[in-house]
């Protein structure tokens, strides 16, 4: 089973450490603005992207309001990727966004 973590939570954690954030947002939405470090991979390009992942690398998933980053970890765990959803979104984001 997939975690799920807090926005304010997630934010904390970025700011102590070196996380692999996933931002599964689309490529235009991504370019407005974006959690410092992610790296985007969009929901509806998904398939495919989980041969290029790492099961042995935790990955935070986030998208804008939590909806798709769900979508992606349901569809992650069950392959055995470490996933955590992050809950709010981008839209939530309390620092800046690149």
């Amino acid at each position: 089973m997939y975690k799920n973590m807090t926005i304010s939570d997630f934010y904390q954690a970025s700011l102590e450490g070196k996380l692999t954030i996933i931002d599964v947002r689309e490529a235009y939405e991504f370019d407005y603005g974006h959690v410092p470090g992610a790296v985007n991979l969009p929901l509806s390009e998904f398939e495919g992207y989980d041969k290029r992942l790492s099961k042995n690398t935790p990955y935070h998933i986030i998208c804008q309001a939590g909806v798709r980053s769900v979508q992606a970890c349901q569809f992650l765990d069950p392959q055995g990727y470490d996933v955590t959803n992050i809950l709010e979104g981008t839209g939530a984001w309390p620092g800046e966004l690149v």
